[in-house]
């Protein structure tokens, strides 16, 4: 019979492959055939895949139902910010609550949830083929913020300098389907253009980050954390 460490590991080999691997290939592939809409395909084809993890990681846990419901929570609360914002461009606390599910609930969580916050969201502001390239960088921001800080002491100002560059790598992947878009194929020239040109929105991205963070980060880990303690959810393994 398998034993809990060599499932963890499969557990964590399946979840990179997808995450890391099959993920990218989708949007790779997606590109391709962009004139054809097919990013409509392959973001339901993603959002099938997140699902996967999703289920195939809480299976047969006591705790899994709990864990959903948070995760489920947080996808809400991150879809409900970015629609609140939405006059205001380049100014939104997403980045910033999908940091703070990776810190609060660990690597898998924070990338489950940032996926699905930007096909959810992306419900309300428009599907197109951007919306493959929200799912993998809002996903890997969590998973990261999940690596780097769940588990462990909280220092602010960490978590700060973290969701700047968040900012920061958010608008440079983003950019390359803005390329892609214009040119209908990737040019390192014109990609260096246009990360010229979205310097003052990047800077604006990176500032909100920094705001909501110090905002909303305190607040949210002393709540997170409470439901943590008293339900047993999400414990590091």
């Amino acid at each position: 019979m398998m034993n809990i460490t060599n499932k963890n590991k499969i557990k964590n080999l399946i979840f990179y492959f997808i995450a890391f691997v099959l993920v990218p290939t989708l949007i790779a592939i997606g590109l391709i055939f962009m004139p054809s809409k097919s990013y409509a395909v392959v973001s339901i084809v993603i959002a099938i895949l997140i699902n996967v993890i999703f289920l195939f990681d809480f299976e047969r846990k006591k705790t899994a139902t709990r864990e959903i419901v948070l995760i489920a929570v947080m996808v809400a609360l991150t879809v409900v910010s970015r629609l609140l914002f939405a006059p205001i461009p380049s100014f939104k606390p997403v980045t910033s609550i999908v940091i703070i599910a990776g810190i609060a609930f660990g690597a898998r969580a924070g990338y489950i949830t940032g996926a699905m916050a930007a096909v959810v969201s992306d419900i309300f502001f428009g599907q197109g083929p951007w919306t493959p390239f929200q799912m993998l960088v809002w996903g890997i921001i969590g998973f990261f913020a999940g690596v780097f800080f769940y588990g462990k002491t909280i220092k602010l100002w960490l978590v700060m300098i973290y969701s700047m560059i968040s900012g920061v790598v958010f608008s440079v992947i983003m950019d390359i389907w803005t390329v892609i878009a214009i040119e209908n194929t990737f040019s390192l020239i014109r990609y260096s253009q246009v990360l010229l040109a979205s310097l003052p929105f990047m800077a604006i991205y990176a500032v909100s980050n920094l705001i909501f963070t110090i905002v909303l980060t305190k607040p949210f880990m002393k709540k997170l954390t409470r439901i943590k303690d008293k339900f047993g959810v999400f414990c590091k393994s």
